[in-house]
């Protein structure tokens, strides 16, 4: 793992588990910074788009004139979103009578809770490809969106049911499970790894 004490993550604050991800961050070595406002992007080397209610994040997004620097940070910084952050990146969201608007960062298709209300929360043992090497992990699937289509550009990483679950284009990563409320830390550490741009001294 390389030394992240010169970088610093955001984590979008506006609603949602972003405290559980700060926490992951700093287990890391790396700075946190919660996002509410377009000037906490400043400066920030990657940010991270938790999950929560997608609905409602989309409204307060709008509501804090997110959007727009939100874009444009995501355009050219790495990004990694858990559950309803998936939704956030995904090309289209179908059954969206919500209304929540995407970033369209990754060329996937999602259906918000695709596998089922709260009630049903799980946690699946899944298979990871990280760095060339499949490892066993415990994935949290809480209200998860399902991916329903994939572009010809994006990496599946792990599947579950034929369906995938981590997923990555250019310099986003996306799961529809949570991983930040355990204490393994090995997709954040995959995220900074090899997202972050690689400098001399690291």
């Amino acid at each position: 793992m390389r030394n992240l004490a010169d970088k610093t993550v955001g984590v979008l604050a506006v609603q949602g588990d972003f405290e559980q991800h700060i926490r992951q961050i700093k287990l890391v070595g790396a700075n946190a910074r919660e996002v509410k406002l377009p000037k906490d992007l400043a400066g920030l080397d990657a940010l991270i788009l938790p999950g929560g209610e997608s609905t409602t994040m989309t409204l307060l997004i709008d509501r804090f004139n997110l959007r727009e620097p939100l874009a444009n940070f995501i355009r050219s910084k790495p990004v990694y979103g858990t559950c309803a952050g998936m939704i956030l990146l995904s090309k289209r969201v179908l059954e969206n009578q919500a209304k929540v608007q995407t970033f369209g960062a990754i060329d996937i298709d999602v259906v918000r809770n695709g596998y089922g209300r709260q009630l049903f929360s799980s946690v699946e043992e899944i298979q990871i490809s990280l760095n060339g090497s499949l490892s066993s992990m415990a994935a949290l699937f809480i209200r998860a969106p399902k991916v329903v289509r994939t572009g010809k550009e994006v990496r599946i990483l792990a599947e579950l049911d034929k369906h995938a679950v981590l997923v990555s284009e250019g310099k986003c990563l996306a799961s529809n499970f949570h991983s930040e409320l355990e204490g393994d830390t090995r997709l954040l550490e995959f995220f900074l790894s090899n997202f972050l741009p690689q400098t001399d001294d690291n």
